[in-house]
């Protein structure tokens, strides 16, 4: 986990780097059962967004500030803001929340990262996230709020990690990697099942919008040729047969340069494995810029 810098950058910074920040989830099991939050906790003004808000923040002690929304508490060295979920829609979704801790200037000093799984239509999920560490002379987090949500269909998420879907199969996505307009997303693909798996090729994509639609107008390009040459050269596709405990790796490459015309964001991304295959719905935020095309990189068994 990296540790954050006394101000993160600002709003326009990308996904793959905010949701880098750390990670948690709401209380495992059933996750429609409210998470306890104690009453000396004081409601916040954040509005919220996409069926999800901040409900209270309790800050340390020793923070200074006059708002009388915020709680204290001499027992924790870091902030914590308390968040719920409520599914609005009419099928079980599984949620992913940036929550953003702010200083008093509005100043981005941690985020954070909550997966809450499961969440039927109707029902309210409450969990708390706990902001990170800061440097040494870092300005105090006085604020919370939701930065970004993103909701899958539960059936289509992707497996909590050291799971393993009844498939035998588990697809995912890396953080990625941002440099000098260029971005690459890591797919991965882990037989954690009994019975050798085979793929050969190219994950089979489609390229979803906020509403879960599908995405018009961008080529999805095999290889990364026509992208860049800075990812390192092409494997040919091939038949790849992952014994149980074995994974393979795929990528996504793209670059965000905009030009004339209107810049594409596709937060979602359906993968298939091969034919056939379960699908699993990711969020990996591309964000494609004017140029109209996404590369994809053949599976390859990862070397032990």
């Amino acid at each position: 986990m990296r540790r954050p810098a006394a101000l993160l950058p600002a709003l326009t910074a990308t996904a793959l780097l905010l949701t880098a920040c750390g990670t948690e989830r709401a209380t495992p099991g059933n996750t429609d059962a409210p998470v306890s939050v104690p009453s000396s906790r004081a409601q916040t003004d954040d509005p919220g967004m996409d069926d999800v808000r901040i409900t209270s923040l309790t800050l340390p002690s020793t923070t200074d500030s006059t708002d009388s929304t915020v709680s204290r508490d001499s027992t924790d060295s870091e902030a914590v803001a308390a968040y719920e979920v409520t599914n609005e829609g009419t099928e079980t979704l599984t949620y992913s929340i940036v929550i953003t801790f702010t200083s008093s200037d509005g100043g981005a000093m941690s985020n954070r990262t909550a997966t809450v799984r499961d969440v039927r239509p109707g029902k309210t999920v409450r969990g708390t996230v706990r902001a990170e560490e800061l440097p040494p002379g870092a300005p105090r987090v006085t604020r919370a709020k939701v930065l970004r949500v993103s909701k899958v269909p539960a059936r289509e998420a992707p497996a909590e990690p050291g799971t393993c879907p009844t498939s035998g199969i588990r697809v995912s996505a890396d953080q990625g990697d941002a440099a000098m307009g260029l971005r690459v997303v890591g797919l991965h693909l882990d037989n954690c099942g009994t019975r050798d798996y085979t793929v050969e090729g190219y994950p089979l994509l489609e390229l979803l919008d906020g509403d879960l639609e599908p995405v018009h107008g961008i080529k999805i390009l095999h290889g990364s040729g026509d992208i860049t040459t800075g990812v390192g050269p092409d494997e040919q596709p091939r038949p790849v047969t992952l014994e149980p405990g074995e994974s393979a790796t795929a990528g996504l490459v793209w670059r965000n340069t905009t030009g004339s015309g209107t810049s594409v964001n596709v937060p979602h991304v359906r993968i298939r494995a091969k034919p056939g295959a379960d699908p699993v719905t990711v969020t990996p935020h591309l964000d494609l810029g004017t140029t109209g095309k996404l590369g994809v990189k053949p599976w390859t068994k990862t070397e032990p």
